[in-house]
Parts: C-alpha cells; sequence; structure tokens
C-alpha cells in the first residue's frame, strides 16, 4: 500500500480530495498540516490474504493481535483503516519536515487511557495526530501542536439533531449558509481538539460564522471552560468544507 500521492500547497482548499476508490492519499498543507486519507471502501474489498498482507507490512505482531480481537468486521475494518491513516501521515510528516524516514511499521498508535481524555490518539514521535473516519474513509491529521479533525459522511439528519444544529448565534446570517453536517464536524472537531471528543456536550461549542475561506468561528461554553480554561477560538486556525460528499472540519493550532 504505498503512498500515492503527495500534494504540497498554501491552503486546505483543493488540496483535499476524498475519494473512496484511491486506497491512500497524503497531502502536506498550510500549518504545517499533514492529512492522510484510507479507503475503507478498497480494504473491505480486498481478499484476507491481501489485507493479512497489508497488516504484515504496516503493524506490528501487538497490532495485528489487536486487530484480530476485534469481533464485528466493520469495526475490524475501520480499526485498521484509522492506524494506516495515522501511521501514513505520521511517516509523511516526518520525512517532510524531520528529514527523517520512519517506516510506517515502527509508527505505534496509543491513546489517552483514562480521564476526559481518554481515547485521544498519541504516537511515539513528536508530532501531534487526531483521527476520524465516516463511510468509507478514515482520516488522520499530524501537526507539530494540538488538533482537531472531524469527517461527516453527508446525510439527512435526525429532526431532533437538525433542530439543535439550527440553533445560531444571534448576528451571525453568514453561519445560515452552513450545512447542519458540517456545522456538526466542527463542533466535533473543537471538542476534539482539546481531548475531549463527545464526553463534552456540542452544545458547549457555539458556532458564530463561517468565513468564505473555510475558516469558522466559535464561542466555548462555560462547561469547556471550566475543561479547557485557556479554550479561545482566536488563537487557533480551523478550516470547514463540504468535500466530495463529506464534511470535514480541522481546528489546529
Amino acid at each position: 500500500m504505498p503512498l500515492l500521492a503527495r500534494t504540497a500547497a498554501p491552503r486546505l482548499d483543493g488540496a483535499v480530495v476524498l475519494d473512496p476508490a484511491r486506497p491512500l492519499r497524503v497531502t502536506h498543507a498550510r500549518g504545517p498540516l499533514t492529512l492522510a486519507v484510507v479507503s475503507i471502501a478498497w480494504i473491505r474489498a480486498r481478499a484476507d490474504a491481501d489485507r493479512a498482507a497489508i497488516q504484515k507490512r504496516h503493524l506490528s505482531a501487538e497490532e495485528r493481535a489487536r486487530a484480530a480481537e476485534l469481533p464485528i468486521p466493520k469495526r475490524r475494518l475501520e480499526w485498521l483503516a484509522g492506524r494506516l491513516a495515522v501511521k501514513h501521515g505520521v511517516s509523511a510528516y516526518l520525512r517532510r519536515h524531520g528529514g527523517v524516514w520512519v517506516p510506517t511499521r515502527e509508527v505505534r498508535v496509543g491513546a489517552v487511557a483514562r480521564g476526559i481524555r481518554a481515547g485521544k490518539p498519541t504516537v511515539n514521535a513528536p508530532v501531534e495526530v487526531g483521527l476520524t473516519h465516516s463511510g468509507d474513509l478514515a482520516v488522520a491529521a499530524c501537526g507539530p501542536r494540538t488538533l482537531g479533525i472531524d469527517l461527516e459522511r453527508t446525510r439527512q439528519l435526525p429532526r431532533e439533531l437538525a433542530q439543535l444544529l439550527t440553533l445560531t448565534a444571534p448576528g451571525c446570517p453568514v453561519l445560515a449558509t452552513m450545512p447542519l453536517p458540517l456545522r456538526w464536524a466542527c463542533k466535533e472537531a473543537v471538542l476534539k481538539h482539546f481531548g475531549f471528543g463527545l464526553r463534552v456536550d456540542t452544545r458547549e461549542v457555539e458556532l458564530t460564522a463561517w468565513h468564505p475561506d473555510g475558516r469558522f468561528s466559535w464561542r466555548p461554553g462555560p462547561g469547556l471552560r471550566r475543561h479547557a480554561p485557556g479554550a479561545d477560538a482566536a488563537r487557533l486556525d480551523s478550516w470547514a468544507r463540504e468535500v466530495d460528499g463529506y464534511s470535514l472540519a480541522l481546528l489546529w493550532s
């Protein structure tokens, strides 16, 4: 499963491609950020022997054992695609920004074990990572500082969730043009940036604007401030777009 594409781009618009037909795409963008997109659909379509060969090439023995323990095939594919995305992203990031090549099998992916940040992905390298998957794709983001990423397949949302996301800040007509799945992705990206995920209510992230260049603005609620006293949207960069039938949001320092 080689690196099929690397794109140097000063901006994310036009650089991010979400194509389930491509096994892997690695893109370097502003920030500096590295995004790795792995196709779950492509892995699903492989024969068992091909998937075993991919795992042997990119996973450690411990990781292969962990994959074998996952009883639900869908979850096993998502887990594998996520691991591959993080590993390829980290390897490409280190090669571009550190001048070193680290084989994907040597990139160890872990997670915060306990507390409100439990589950936040970590790696054995001087790089911060974020991971998300939805539909047929897994996407990993890598950068020098903390970041958050969320991917949502474009779909009709349940009525209760749609009503919640329709609530916008007073005096923010631009936000009304933001698709509802994209609003959800932005909220999750903010919470993932701080390592909380959905352990903190999404209502603690109040979206206030969506700018033509993709940046989105937000305000932290009191619950988010309690867990992250330094939460300040003005100090963070952001980007949110609908891309190839998905909603993708990023937040980084």
